[in-house]
């Protein structure tokens, strides 16, 4: 998973902005139009979005309106077009900050890390993890598949949050059962792998053809937010 997915058509800037905000340790996926945009955001996740308006296509308008229907990441519009009322339809569609350009890399990776330092400490503080299409409240143990609630039993919980902590990251199959039955289980092995197969059928689209919880052969399994 990328930090910062990047829309921006002019090669220009978007190479120097990309640069800059992996000079300053950020992972960047940078990409040209409103289409490859809701592309990438469909097969991938990111932490935050930083979108331009002006683009070839679909302009970023519709893109902050259709991530919005399936993303919570933060998302800061860069324009040239900085009336009033390309502000408040921006703020209108969802976005967390609007900068007119020229704009100044250091006052955008000063706004880039308060919304990544907001975002993800009131998710941790208030016990919400939010992963791609999926929100898990650690507190409640209660779980959401894009906006309708999941019911999940105690271990496939268990198992979702091992997965939610660590996204691709690959985990061996004996940590994951010593994780979440113990070392000293009396259960089988065996358990954990039907514990997976009833965890998919709540969370994947087509459980034959997993996109969250991937195997990896020989191993373990590694979990995508997607």
């Amino acid at each position: 998973m990328k930090d910062i997915l990047l829309v921006e058509d002019n090669e220009e800037i978007g190479s120097l902005t990309k640069l800059f905000l992996e000079k300053s340790g950020y992972t960047v996926e940078h990409v040209c139009s409103g289409e490859a945009a809701l592309d990438y955001l469909g097969a991938e996740s990111v932490k935050l979005m930083i979108l331009d308006i002006m683009l070839p296509g679909i302009d970023g308008f519709a893109v902050c309106r259709a991530a919005r229907r399936k993303c919570s990441m933060p998302v800061i519009i860069l324009s040239a077009r900085c009336d009033k009322s390309d502000k408040l339809n921006g703020y209108g569609l969802g976005a967390d900050d609007y900068m007119e350009k020229p704009f100044d890399m250091d006052l955008l990776l000063a706004k880039t890390e308060a919304l990544l330092n907001r975002s993800y400490s009131l998710n941790t503080d208030s016990g919400i993890l939010v992963s791609g299409g999926i929100t898990v409240d650690r507190n409640a143990r209660r779980v959401w598949l894009e906006r309708e609630e999941v019911k999940l039993n105690a271990k496939e919980f268990d198992l979702l949050m091992l997965f939610v902590e660590n996204p691709g990251t690959v985990l061996n199959k004996e940590y994951i059962f010593n994780s979440i039955w113990g070392c000293f289980s009396e259960s089988e092995n065996q358990t954990l792998t039907v514990h997976i197969r009833m965890l998919r059928e709540k969370v994947e689209k087509d459980q034959k053809h997993p996109q969250r919880i991937q195997t990896v052969w020989g191993v373990g399994y590694r979990y995508e937010e997607i």
